[in-house]
């Protein structure tokens, strides 16, 4: 997939685009309805596909004050999209000439004149142009004008609900994470890396990692059965703290991951990490003693245990009776 990090890097290109135009953040399963369906379209018009995001996240830049949590960070995100098969995502920065282009202009600099559109596929509460002035109708009166078409959707429905990225930060925050695998078609998770100078240590006979401080969007604070993604291959299963660590008094936020089949290996303040939230085992509380915080954990890892034996059983194909 091609990235594009400005109008000016789409060149004199004149290959016709089938575009979507939206935040994405997530690309959860409304969005990747959205890009099946443009994409079985461009087949049909042999053009190219394209979806057009915006870097930072308008509502970061709108809201500074009330500063946006994302599900998924810009680099992730690109992952994301280019395992939909998109030809290719341009990412136009929101500054603050871009915030005050009206609806018009937008259409004709960057759907006409920058991508060639050819359709323009949007969920039909879109809006855009200077202070959201424009909505569907108004872009596909636009399109008449300038020789593209609007395919609208109505919202997906997942659960008796619309699928937005809202409703999925919310789950996330709360806890929920079966509703928020429903609705992502997949478990959250989060890409870091090790916290400076920690590399992984011991904590009651098992091997711990904490992550480096992470500013996007986190589980609420609690105990979660998790894996860990060491690098390009390695994966151990893990309980994860997310919080204070109250029972030592601790005024600092961590996530630190036990991790139940670790294996030593090499590890640095640079190596990637993913840490995927599978459930949700309880939230975090202050404990009278490590002792009894230590009574805890191997609680928490056998009930972790547990659900991962489940998982495995129910992957094996039933045998023949």
């Amino acid at each position: 997939m091609l990235v594009y990090r400005s109008l000016a890097e789409l060149g004199s290109s004149t290959s016709t685009s089938v575009v979507t135009v939206g935040n994405f953040d997530g690309v959860h399963c409304g969005h990747q309805m959205v890009i099946a369906s443009l994409m079985e379209r461009a087949r049909a018009l042999q053009s190219r596909t394209c979806a057009i995001t915006f870097h930072p996240h308008p509502a970061q830049v709108l809201h500074p004050d009330a500063p946006l949590q994302l599900i998924t960070p810009l680099e992730e995100k690109l992952k994301l999209l280019a395992e939909t098969g998109l030809d290719s995502v341009l990412v136009l920065p929101f500054t603050s000439e871009l915030r005050h282009w009206t609806a018009l202009h937008f259409a004709q600099r960057v759907l006409h004149q920058g991508l060639h559109a050819v359709e323009v596929h949007e969920g039909e509460t879109f809006r855009f142009g200077y202070q959201a002035e424009s909505d569907v109708a108004g872009l596909a009166e636009m399109g008449r004008r300038l020789g593209f078409a609007v395919q609208a959707y109505v919202p997906r429905i997942a659960r008796g609900a619309p699928i937005s990225s809202s409703r999925i930060r919310a789950a996330i925050t709360d806890g929920r994470l079966q509703e928020a695998r429903a609705l992502l078609g997949r478990p959250f998770s989060v890409v870091s890396t090790p916290a400076p100078g920690r590399g992984y240590g011991t904590r009651y006979a098992v091997p711990t990692i904490n992550l480096a401080p992470y500013d996007h969007l986190l589980p609420a604070n609690g105990v979660y059965v998790t894996t860990l993604r060491i690098g390009a291959e390695r994966v151990f299963q893990g309980v994860t703290n997310v919080g204070n660590r109250p029972t030592f008094g601790a005024d600092s936020f961590a996530v630190e991951s036990h991790l139940l089949n670790y294996e030593p290996m090499d590890l640095n303040e640079t190596t990637p990490l993913q840490l995927t939230f599978l459930r949700r085992l309880r939230a975090e509380r202050r404990f009278a003693s490590p002792e009894a915080l230590r009574e805890q954990i191997r609680v928490d890892v056998q009930r972790a245990l547990r659900y991962f034996a489940l998982t495995e059983a129910l992957r094996q194909p039933k045998q023949p009776r």
